[in-house]
């Protein structure tokens, strides 16, 4: 028999999960409207365009109405698992989109000078090596540094609501995210040189 939504409601997440790997439709809607705020904020911050944001929660979300009855509570929070399914989507599509650069077949400078910029300016085509930049550095840190910059930076939690997800102390999220942006810092510094 399915959850009614407002017993759906009071149960916590950890809770709805094995109604949604039972396919209710009720404990889902309860499920998204907590966590679908969140899941687009940090897609829009990852991927910077609306439409691919919106996308990319919902190819998430499909994702998790399909295989709820996976989520594993020992590993973290359902907030965190969910945001790490939307972060993950969101990567691929960088990635991809990454690989389908125009293929030139001709080289004249001055027809290809005379063409105008459909998007890319100067300062766009800074601000996205800058990123890409930001992103490589991100890569190279350990996941628990990572993790949080990516929840501040990207999915603009609080330390205080990073600690909660994560289920660590609040000194613990700070000093992780120092040393993080230390790390982030220097290596963006050497690339300077």
């Amino acid at each position: 028999m399915p959850v009614r939504r407002e017993k759906a409601e009071r149960l916590a997440d950890e809770e709805l999960m094995p109604w949604i790997g039972r396919k209710d439709a009720e404990a889902f809607e309860v499920f998204y409207d907590r966590h679908g705020g969140a899941a687009y904020s940090l897609a829009y911050r990852i991927l910077g365009e609306r439409g691919a944001a919106e996308d990319c929660v919902q190819e998430a979300f499909i994702s998790i109405w399909r295989s709820g009855g996976k989520f594993d509570p020992t590993r973290g929070s359902v907030r965190s698992w969910t945001l790490s399914i939307v972060r993950n989507r969101a990567i691929d599509v960088l990635r991809s989109k990454a690989g389908k650069a125009p293929k030139m077949t001709f080289d004249d400078d001055e027809i290809l000078e005379s063409r105008p910029s459909e998007e890319l300016t100067e300062e766009e085509a800074m601000r996205h090596e800058t990123a890409s930049e930001v992103r490589g550095a991100l890569s190279q840190l350990p996941d628990e540094q990572s993790k949080v910059i990516q929840l501040a930076y990207f999915g603009g939690f609080s330390q205080s609501e990073i600690a909660a997800m994560l289920n660590v102390p609040l000194g613990t999220v700070k000093g992780r995210m120092r040393l993080g942006l230390e790390k982030i810092r220097g290596e963006l510094a050497e690339g300077l040189a």
